[in-house]
């Protein structure tokens, strides 16, 4: 079913490529989030985290969500001491339990599948850890979609710096111009816009607590396959 958003639109050439993000686009991880967290947390003897606390942090990487989780539960400098620690606590006990609470969004690989059948270049780009992405996407069947997957560590910076963006078009061989960036927060559309790409947002992610018509974008699309179909529009008009 599709949702009343208004149609994308785009200007700029034919589009060759998509870069798609994970978490919040692709596949709801924010269980898998609170539960890693919480395994950290038990072992920092810290209160436990919600789901409700942690979709305002995800999207930013793995540091920003362990130090904005340690914020309300320790005094600014205890925080700051105990980060090291809480985050290698954080990724053993996420690498136990990656994919485990998760649940793959709606038309997500129905929408993958027809990008790659109109002949657009595929790329998954995730502030999330390279390793713990691929698992993810080889768990839900979805790696064969993307030639190109960058990870928060696979770079010097992440989203929403336009380098894993550029990067990923780059390996792709397409140029910034001829690519769209889909994903579910600012962070997505700021490094999309900042690389040249045209970009859409999909509503029903995480986007940092914040309502999704904040984020500047060529237009909102219910999933990915509407984000496919929103394509295949522009390419019979270019």
């Amino acid at each position: 079913m599709t949702a009343p958003y208004p149609a994308p639109s785009f200007t700029g050439p034919r589009l060759e490529a998509a870069i798609i993000d994970l978490d919040g686009t692709m596949i709801d991880t924010a269980d898998d989030f609170t539960a890693g967290l919480n395994g950290m947390l038990a072992q920092l003897d810290a209160e436990e985290t919600t789901r409700e606390e942690v979709v305002g942090y995800v999207g930013k990487g793995s540091e920003h969500l362990i130090r904005s989780v340690l914020a309300p539960r320790f005094e600014t400098e205890h925080a700051q001491e105990r980060f090291d620690e809480a985050l290698a606590i954080y990724q053993a006990e996420y690498a136990k339990i990656n994919g485990v609470h998760t649940r793959l969004y709606p038309d997500v690989e129905a929408g993958l599948r027809a990008m790659r059948d109109a002949g657009l270049r595929l790329a998954c780009v995730t502030n999330k850890p390279h390793r713990f992405a691929l698992e993810l996407l080889q768990q839900y069947g979805l790696a064969q979609y993307f030639s190109v997957v960058l990870g928060g560590d696979s770079l010097a910076k992440k989203k929403p710096d336009p380098l894993p963006m550029l990067t990923a078009a780059a390996q792709l061989g397409v140029e910034p111009s001829a690519t769209v960036a889909i994903g579910d927060s600012e962070n997505d559309a700021l490094a999309g816009r900042a690389a040249g790409m045209a970009t859409l947002t999909v509503p029903y992610g995480y986007n940092h607590g914040q309502a999704i018509q904040t984020i500047k974008s060529d237009g909102i699309v219910a999933s990915l396959l509407d984000a496919a179909k929103a394509i295949a529009a522009h390419q019979s008009t270019t």
